[in-house]
């Protein structure tokens, strides 16, 4: 799939069409769409998807968004980014906040030799109760500059571009790199670092940064990051090793085929050797929080708070599913950015999302507070915005200030981004303005914990987004929706009404755990049998008030009773002999 390479001031249009056998959408990860979340390309929040054999156009408004920075583009629909439909995005200012002489996009991914669809199958599947995740095949690591990726080592492989150990960067001495560093993994975290250099962080999820140095770099899923880094300008000329470490703490088990730790290479001379100084003491994570945004912005307080508690269990079907607050995302029959614009004044009911949708008003400040309540790490990314993280925890259910601090109101520039790593106990406060309406996801993005429902959905302004909405909705939107014999006007199940759900697909639910009714009843009848059954032998051990030739006549037709059954059902009889 292509690097996409574009200006500030351009309006990016991507002509889509689905060769594939299932219905397909495109997203821009990190773009705004401003009032027009219909392009977002969420299946099933934003539109009914491009079905086998259909098209689409989407508009991506760049030129009106203020947006610029390092992105990414992927399928948003059937897990098909898994396999492979997934590129850099770049879009350059008219002017960039730091100075440097040259850039590359260095893209990290993970590379599984199954379908996304056979993987699925597996684990969402009452064989696996634990939701051990699907652990990849491969690590990737590949450069693209000016819209292409860069060719293999020469004499390395006959592929049009170069992978891991095959793939380099050319460097010459003296000059300022900057290094675009995007995770279009599935699953996998990455630990990035170069030997020898030093590197300068200078942005995070497309917001420029003031430089700070850092050695090591983290990337969760969907994260992006610009280092500055400035070659060395060395006597005895070396090349250097890039690494790109898979976080393996995050997978159930790692198979011994699994390489998660790949190289690649700086280049100063191809005749040089490469020198590799090996894995690291201890791997950290980037303490984003302490980065300072050069565009100054700082939030107001907020007015509404939305709390999400991250939990995985096995459920009353015996699979296992995400849930926030204990219920587990299930997508609308209607896409819910189409039940927004034709709800009219009950679109401002939030019941009529179906579970998991939160309705907020224009221009509300809204903290949405995530609390991972689960084993792993979790990245969590909202559509349509880059929010301020105006709180972190290192235990959420803490009463020390110290492990679980209190929001102080009031800050000054704290750092905003789309994609946020929350750990395990951990928790982050998310602070957003409602100024966008429409529809926004907003999800876990490892693709397999949003198949099994971590995801809710955020519905801005609805009355605002109808009146915006007049007339720029495309007529293809709808028609791609007919031929998927989908509806797309009314509530989450199609009706038109606030509360009528019936038909929405629910559950699967959290297992009940303790004495139900069916339960209580077989306990009892299984006790009631043991005590019959011990009374009988005391009574029959004591001689009831039974004598012994009616004991023994009670024994012998027993006996004739089971000859008379004989063995095999009666089909073979053992003969009868007289003593």
């Amino acid at each position: 799939p292509p690097a996409v390479d574009v200006s500030a001031n351009d309006s990016l249009v991507l002509h889509v069409s689905n060769s594939l056998d299932e219905v397909a959408t495109i997203h821009h990860h990190g773009m705004f769409f401003n009032s027009t979340s219909w392009m977002d390309g969420a299946l099933m929040v934003s539109e009914c998807g491009i079905p086998p054999g259909g098209s689409f156009d989407y508009v991506v408004p760049i030129n009106s968004s203020g947006q610029h920075g390092s992105y990414w583009w992927h399928a948003h629909a059937k897990g098909e980014y898994v396999d492979g439909l997934r590129g850099p995005l770049t879009i350059h200012p008219a002017v960039e906040a730091h100075e440097y002489d040259e850039e590359f996009t260095v893209v990290l991914g993970d590379w599984y030799h199954d379908e996304h669809s056979v993987l699925l199958d597996k684990f969402i599947n009452i064989a696996n109760p634990g939701g051990a995740e699907p652990v990849p095949d491969s690590a990737l690591i590949y450069f693209a500059q000016n819209g292409t990726y860069l060719a293999p080592l020469s004499g390395t492989t006959s592929g049009a571009v170069g992978f891991n150990n095959n793939a380099s960067l050319p460097f010459e001495a003296g000059k300022t790199y900057r290094l675009r560093l995007v995770n279009t993994s599935a699953f996998a975290m990455f630990f990035f670092w170069i030997d020898g250099h030093d590197m300068r962080i200078i942005e995070v999820d497309g917001i420029d940064v003031a430089e700070s140095p850092i050695d090591l770099i983290s990337l969760t899923v969907a994260q992006r990051y610009s280092v500055l880094v400035t070659a060395r300008n060395d006597t005895n000329v070396s090349n250097w090793a890039i690494h790109a470490n898979m976080d393996t703490d995050m997978f159930d088990t790692v198979p011994d085929t699994l390489n998660p730790n790949i190289t690649s290479s700086i280049i100063y001379a191809s005749s040089a050797s490469t020198t590799d100084l090996g894995f690291i003491d201890d791997y950290v994570t980037v303490n984003d929080t302490s980065l300072v945004p050069i565009d100054v912005q700082s939030p107001p307080e907020s007015t509404k708070t939305i709390e999400l508690e991250v939990i995985f269990d096995t459920m009353d079907d015996g699979t296992n599913h995400a849930m926030f607050n204990q219920i587990t995302y299930n997508a609308p029959k209607v896409p819910a950015i189409f039940s927004e614009l034709s709800l009219g004044n009950n679109a401002t009911v939030q019941s009529a999302y179906g579970p998991l949708s939160f309705v907020v008003d224009h221009l509300e400040v809204v903290d949405i507070v995530i609390k991972n309540g689960d084993a792993g790490k979790h990245p969590f990314h909202l559509h349509g915005h880059a929010p301020w993280i105006v709180g972190r925890s290192d235990d959420y259910t803490s009463d020390d200030p110290i492990l679980n601090p209190p929001i102080q109101e009031g800050q000054v520039n704290p750092i905003r981004r789309d994609t946020i790593h929350v750990p395990s106990g951990g928790s982050a406060t998310l602070r957003v303005i409602a100024d966008n309406p429409g529809v926004w996801f907003l999800h876990c993005h490892i693709e397999w914990h949003l198949e099994v429902g971590l995801a809710i959905q955020l519905i801005e302004a609805p009355l605002i987004a109808q009146e915006r909405s007049t007339g720029r909705v495309p007529q293809k939107m709808y028609d791609n929706c007919q031929a998927l014999n989908d509806p797309y006007s009314g509530n989450a199940a199609g009706h038109a009404s606030a509360t009528d759900l019936s038909g929405l697909t629910l559950g699967p639910y959290p297992q009940k755990l303790g004495w139900h009714s069916k339960g209580i009843g077989a306990m009892a009848g299984c006790v009631l049998t043991a005590v019959l059954g011990m009374l009988t032998v005391v009574w029959y051990s004591m001689g009831g008030s039974m004598t012994d030739e009616e004991i023994e006549h009670e024994v012998r037709e027993q006996i004739d009773a089971k000859e008379k059954k004989g063995r095999l059902f009666g089909l073979l009889r053992p003969k009868r002999v007289e003593t």
